[in-house]
């Protein structure tokens, strides 16, 4: 081939070959940093599954195995949504859009309630991570999730940390926590911990009563339906195909994390850990070698701040794009005091980040900073956005004579509502559920009273997008 025909040849190979590595870099990058809640959600939640058993080792794989089964469920549905809004909105621009303006409100309120959640229990769950390793400091335990917090938020208020940080931290986990689980194919098993042989109730009461303590590793599902917003780089189509790619990978990642962590410690007979460590932490220090047990509890530690961060930056964005501000053509929008929308050199909302701050660590000081004791009241909000996301895609569906994704919709929507059901039967849930009720009626009351100013309904949308 004459040289002539060659070089431009060349150069469109070399041209293609990086636009596929820089696309591919900046994919590997968003879906792991988006995935850092829900991946992180494993260092508690299977935990927490047991508690709810009664320490029935026996049933824990079917509890996990129909968490993940609803995961699955949510994240086909969140797929159409973030087909209609590929520049991001998540179930505020569906609610806002399907039923009125005013309704969303009701997600964004269960988002503040869910922000909080996240932060309190991330820090506390990082604060007995910490303890598994050194349980010399269990005394402190307060002290330490509380300090823990502190430096996240003063973390914040540096800026965004790279997505490039937080995907490294989720990969490290995820590597981690597939050599110890490799690690504990060779070990004999060996009854540790409460184990108990029969839960408190028939096994299908039983599985369907502590199923929902362990649908904390749903928060965070819904991150990629908004953070895409982020990805500006990307056209329409780029969005959409980044959104989904995340929604299947964390589908993946978390299932396939759990599965193996629930198999495991039911074939080493590992049951409910002593007051001062972790589930994992004792699979950890039972089939690993003494430097991946330590380098395991950094990973788990560094992740469930991350996760908390993570929270730390959507919270105070959301209080942000409902403040007070004047838009480009002079016009004054937004209902909340024009304060939380006021940001330092590095564009962080710093009184947004105050107020978070302050909500969680009355949280983390109330309940101890036990995570155990908090997960108890975790997933209920995002489970209300979840449900409201999913009836306005319904009514979507409806509308537009999409048999089959209105029967995929309408599935989801009973499921989801009946994994609320039976989360707030447990009763203290529902201190969670009237909070976001409260804060929704709250701000619904102030934008009516500032004349229902439009742009409500894209209020995640806006929080998530740089200023």
């Amino acid at each position: 081939m004459p040289d002539a025909v060659r070089s431009p040849i060349h150069a469109r190979r070399n041209r293609f070959r990086r636009v596929f590595a820089s696309r591919g870099v900046l994919l590997v990058a968003f879906a792991f940093s988006v995935m850092a809640d829900p991946v992180s959600s494993v260092a508690y939640a299977v935990e927490a599954a047991l508690r709810a058993l009664g320490g029935d080792l026996s049933l824990l794989l079917a509890t996990m195995g129909l968490v993940v089964a609803i995961i699955a469920l949510v994240i086909v549905n969140y797929r159409q949504l973030i087909s209609r809004y590929p520049k991001g909105g998540g179930a505020s621009a569906a609610v806002g859009q399907a039923f009125g303006d005013g309704w969303s409100f009701i997600p964004i309120g269960a988002l503040v309630v869910d922000f909080v959640l996240t932060i309190a229990v991330s820090v506390s769950a990082g604060a007995s991570a910490a303890i598994a390793y050194f349980p010399a400091l269990a005394p402190w335990r307060i002290e330490i999730a509380t300090v823990l917090l502190l430096v996240v938020a003063a973390a914040t208020l540096f800026g965004h940390l790279g997505r490039v940080i937080f995907a490294g931290m989720t990969l490290t986990f995820i590597v981690l926590t597939a050599a110890v689980l490799l690690y504990g194919l060779g070990v004999t098993p060996q009854a540790m911990g409460t184990i108990t042989d029969t839960a408190p109730h028939v096994p299908i009461v039983a599985v369907l009563l502590a199923f929902p303590v362990a649908m904390a590793l749903a928060t965070g599902v819904e991150a990629p339906s908004t953070a895409i917003a982020e990805l500006g780089q990307l056209d329409d189509a780029g969005r959409r195909r980044f959104g989904r790619l995340t929604l299947w990978l964390t589908l993946g990642v978390v299932g396939t994390i759990t599965i193996g962590l629930a198999v495991e410690l039911v074939h080493l007979r590992i049951g409910i850990p002593g007051p001062n460590t972790t589930q994992i932490a004792e699979l950890a220090r039972v089939v690993a070698p003494a430097p991946l047990f330590g380098a395991f509890q950094l990973a788990t530690a560094l992740l469930l701040l991350a996760a908390a961060s993570s929270a730390f930056q959507a919270g105070p964005g959301m209080l942000k794009a409902l403040a007070r501000h004047a838009r480009s053509d002079g016009r004054i929008v937004g209902i909340l005091p024009a304060a939380l929308g006021r940001t330092n050199s590095r564009q962080t909302p710093f009184w947004g980040v105050a107020t978070f701050t302050v909500l969680s660590a009355a949280i983390v000081i109330i309940a101890g900073a036990s995570d155990q004791s908090l997960v108890l009241f975790y997933a209920v909000a995002v489970f209300l956005s979840f449900l409201g996301g999913l009836l306005a895609m319904a009514r979507f569906s409806f509308r537009e004579g999409r048999r089959a994704s209105l029967f995929l919709n309408v599935v989801g929507a009973v499921v989801v509502l009946f994994t609320l059901i039976m989360n707030l039967s447990r009763g203290l849930p529902l201190i969670s559920l009237g909070a976001a009720l409260v804060i929704s009626t709250v701000l619904h009351q102030i934008w009516v009273r500032s004349g229902r100013p439009e742009g409500v309904r894209s209020i995640q949308a806006a929080s998530t997008v740089k200023s």
